[in-house]
């Protein structure tokens, strides 16, 4: 099983000090993988419930460092620890310029890029972006298949809906060769057909309950067939950074379960008041829970 832990991206501790130390630590403890979440502005007022359940977590105010360029920092800080996103909503943004930032940040930090997507879910941040929410999952499909062909092809030629790509050239390539892994994220039915249908993995959310999540993901190896694709080389990937906090015994158990299923990646975060704090439960973590899962 591998562990990638997320960035202190979110509020107070999310400074250029404090994410130097906390990318290469983690890089020296032997994580996976370093994470950043997606979101551009927080609406004061949403109506919908957070994919994760319950209320969104985070206020309108705090500070909400931008995805790319936070990887973009920490690439150019770490050598060898992989950089992924968790989740970029693909369908609020414009495929080109997303196509770009992806492969400018493959190319710049040597390989290194997951590129997570899912559809979205809070209609308000599509309304303030001046994007509309209705057809967001379609809309996602299409932005995915533009970017691989981005990212593939010598003359990129895509004619869908919501997006065109013709007559232009698209340089630099993704270093990583066909092209970046791509990790679908969500756990709606759209959302583990399109990682069935595209995705090099399923990052699942909101749960750690190993039915749910299992029957999930026979869901995406089922769609994952119908594509004509084997199922066997999509990878299982959960976020469970709210589930594994508590004393070593408690969090070993959840990931035993998980493990049982066949999860590979699981993505966790280690929040703190202090970086001090954060650094000390992320050591804890690899040195009491890592080695007891090898």
């Amino acid at each position: 099983m591998q562990f990638g832990v997320h960035l202190l991206q979110v509020g107070h501790l999310g400074t250029r000090d404090n994410l130097l130390a906390f990318a290469r630590r983690a890089e020296e403890l032997g994580f996976h993988s370093l994470w950043a979440s997606d979101h551009v502005v927080i609406p004061r007022h949403i109506a919908g419930e957070y994919a994760g359940g319950g209320r969104f977590p985070v206020p309108p105010d705090m500070p909400f460092l931008e995805p790319f360029s936070l990887l973009s920092f920490v690439a150019a800080a770490t050598q060898r620890i992989l950089l992924g996103t968790s989740v970029i909503v693909l369908p609020m943004r414009n495929p080109i310029v997303t196509a770009k930032e992806v492969a400018t940040l493959d190319v710049l930090s040597g390989g290194r890029v997951i590129f997570g997507v899912g559809a979205g879910w809070m209609a308000e941040e599509f309304e303030a972006l001046g994007v509309p929410f209705r057809g967001h999952g379609p809309r996602t499909d299409e932005y995915l298949e533009a970017v691989r062909r981005l990212w593939t092809e010598e003359d990129p030629s895509f004619r869908g809906r919501y997006v065109r790509v013709e007559g232009i050239g698209f340089a630099p390539k993704p270093l990583q060769k066909p092209h970046p892994p791509i990790w679908v994220g969500g756990m709606s039915e759209g959302a583990l057909r399109r990682a069935g249908r595209y995705g090099d993995a399923w990052h699942a959310t909101g749960t750690v309950d190993p039915d749910v999540l299992a029957r999930c993901f026979a869901r995406v190896q089922e769609h994952a067939r119908q594509a004509g694709r084997d199922p066997s080389r999509i990878l299982f990937s959960v976020r469970a950074d709210r589930f594994l906090r508590g004393e070593p015994d408690q969090v070993l158990s959840v990931l035993e379960s998980l493990r049982r299923i066949g999860v590979a990646h699981v993505l966790t975060a280690f929040p703190a008041p202090t970086i001090d704090e954060s650094l000390e439960q992320m050591e804890r973590f690899a040195r009491q829970v890592v080695p007891a899962l090898a």
